[in-house]
């Protein structure tokens, strides 16, 4: 997203955009209500009737209902696919490849040095890392030691990175230096006792050597930090190889991932994903994307590419978990903001399988290198994460020949719950049918099923759909319906052919590049400014990123400026939250019982 300066004035001023915690015992892990069998297409999204247009619709090599799963863990799954795929490259970042057997490898050893600090089976263990090659060892050692994933993106700041090591209880994080002075800044009001540190270069060979002076002394990328009693990534590995990993006998329904999400209360949430969910929606992808192979055929060796985060749920699922499963290489991306590079590494690899979100298309098909690169291997074009704009559809499948295969799903999802068949032959404007052994209904307010074309809140039911909130039954109860069905707080309506389509959010959420924005976070963080008498956040539309937040601001100092709000949202606010927009006004609308009305300040 390009910056754009701003300017102290009573219009609309653009910002500069960026680059882009005790708990207590989790409820039980809810149990994910059967699909009903397949029935006539009705004229209503009758869940409880048991009617499911959709089947109509279905790729004809695509079962309605998935088969039991064949593991009860995660870590077995990975660990059968690094035996089975040992000689294979798993993951490649910057010139450097890991195959699977080095994966097993250094998981077993990660994982036994996890377990030597004294470790309780389900402790949660953070990762705050970009793509790097440490990112699949530590979540695979993770789980493998019977341990809980709590993802973090490595952009925060200490306040957001406090809150979520606070609320998920973590006693351990694995993190690259770059960062780690913003965990310098928190780590002792949190019950982390046990820190891990990893730099860019130090998996990369020799070459890293080199890696880690221009990371450091040239790009100046990792400010001054201190972190007494932490340990190095390669010195744990090390030390872990001389010791012996027990294995554990982890559940289906033990809590895999903390997922983090906000929520309509902007508070940060951890969604647990059991591991069930996650083997679920591995299970149901890789049914799902068979139908692909009905128009080509299915390469020995997948190549996927990895650009969006894998502490994103989309990339964690989609790329290294389906990835893994099918013995694919996936190209670690560390840094897909830098075009030119990412368009280099591309230039590389005859790829397969592209992962990606409307921002990342849009800025691709608008570099002239990217237009040249060989797209013979190309078999499926993901989009996720926001919605694919159709003008972005169009350049990607006249750059690529490829047309843009749009899903659907979120965090409390593990993520997919729709998706479009991978067999058509064009764009389709919807999010697609819901995938094997699930179910999609359009409800109203009252929990009514809704009339075929008629909008209602998108409503999911599977195997997919989380455990619920870590440590907050009562947002659960609001999101959870009693036949088992997650309210999204999307809103849309499924047409004859049993194909959903979004046509609004029922929640007030911004979604800047895939990624959730919460007025209500933006507005108490600047409401703290001193000069700062109300605040309102909205987002608006933007060609980049889909959508960007915009502040409506009533100044109690005069003096207030634009620029200091922006230098105040920065100390505060990670990259994509940060407002583009600041708007200074005398007032705000508001109801008659005083609360603000953001849909006035819409427009």
């Amino acid at each position: 997203m390009p910056a754009a300066k701003a300017k102290p004035a009573a219009k609309s001023a653009p910002a500069k955009p960026a680059a882009k915690a005790a708990a207590a015992k989790p409820a039980p892990a809810a149990k994910a209500a059967p699909a009903a069998k397949a029935a006539a297409p009705a004229k209503t999204v009758a869940a409880r009737s048991g009617a499911k247009p959709w089947l109509e619709s279905y790729p004809a090599n695509v079962p309605a209902e998935m088969p039991p799963l064949a593991h009860s863990s995660i870590g077995d799954l990975l660990t059968e696919a690094c035996r089975q795929y040992a000689g294979r490259p798993a993951f490649s970042c910057m010139g450097k490849s890991m195959s699977y057997g080095e994966l097993e490898r250094m998981s077993t050893a990660f994982a036994a040095w996890l377990q030597s600090k004294g470790l309780a089976k389900g402790a949660r263990v953070a990762i705050m890392m970009p793509n790097v090659l440490q990112y699949p060892v530590a979540m695979m050692a993770i789980l493998r030691a019977g341990y809980t994933v709590v993802n973090v993106n490595p952009l925060y700041t200490p306040r957001e990175l406090e809150h979520q090591l606070k609320d998920s209880g973590a006693e351990a994080i694995i993190i690259l230096e770059n960062f780690a002075t913003t965990l310098q800044a928190v780590v002792a009001r949190t019950q982390v006792k046990h820190v891990v540190v990893a730099s860019m270069g130090e998996m990369l060979g020799l070459k890293g050597l080199l890696v880690n002076l221009v990371v450091r002394r040239v790009k100046k990328l990792v400010p001054a930090w201190s972190l007494p009693g932490h340990v190095k990534f390669m010195a744990a590995l090390k030390e872990g190889s001389g010791l012996s990993f027990k294995p554990v006998a982890v559940k289906a329904d033990d809590i895999a991932f903390l997922q983090y999400t906000g929520g309509t209360t902007g508070v940060s949430k951890g969604a647990m994903l059991i591991h069930s969910n996650v083997l679920a929606n591995v299970a149901q992808l890789a049914l799902w994307v068979e139908d692909a192979y009905t128009v080509r055929p299915k390469p020995p060796h997948l190549t996927f590419v990895c650009a969006l985060p894998l502490y994103h749920i989309f990339a964690l699922t989609v790329n290294a978990l389906m990835g893994m499963q099918q013995g694919a290489l996936n190209v670690l991306i560390p840094n897909p903001r830098d075009i030119p590079g990412f368009v280099k590494e591309l230039g590389k690899f005859q790829f397969n399988i592209f992962p990606g979100l409307n921002t990342l298309f849009n800025a691709l098909t608008n570099n002239e290198d990217f237009r040249k690169l060989d797209f013979s291997g190309l078999i499926l074009s993901l989009g996720g994460g926001m919605a694919v704009q159709r003008p972005v559809a169009e350049r990607w499948k006249k750059a690529t020949g490829n047309h843009i295969t749009e899903g659907y799903g979120l965090s409390e999802t593990s993520p997919v719950a729709t998706a479009n068949k991978c067999s058509s032959p064009d764009f389709t404007g919807t999010i697609g049918l819901p995938l094997p052994s699930t179910d999609i209904a359009i409800r109203d307010e009252d929990d009514n099923d809704m009339p075929l074309g008629e909008v209602g809140e998108i409503c999911i039911r599977g195997p997919q759909v989380m455990a619920g909130y870590w440590n907050r039954p009562d947002e659960t109860a609001k999101v959870m319906t009693s036949d088992g069905f997650f309210k999204s707080g999307d809103m849309g309506f499924m047409d004859e052919r049993g194909f959903t389509k979004i046509v609004d959010r029922k929640k007030d959420m911004i979604l800047v590049s895939g990624f959730n924005v919460y007025p209500n976070e933006l507005e108490d963080v600047v409401a703290q400014h001193p000069g700062v008498l109300e605040v309102a956040a909205v987002g608006v539309p933007d060609e980049h990123s889909g959508e960007v937040p915009k502040l409506f601001v009533v100044r109690k100092d005069p003096d207030l400026t634009v620029e200091t709000l922006i230098a105040y949202c920065r100390e505060n606010l990670t990259g994509y939250k940060r407002p583009k927009y600041i708007e200074f006004r005398t007032e705000l609308p508001k109801t008659n019982v005083g609360k603000i009305l953001r849909r006035e300040l819409r427009g």
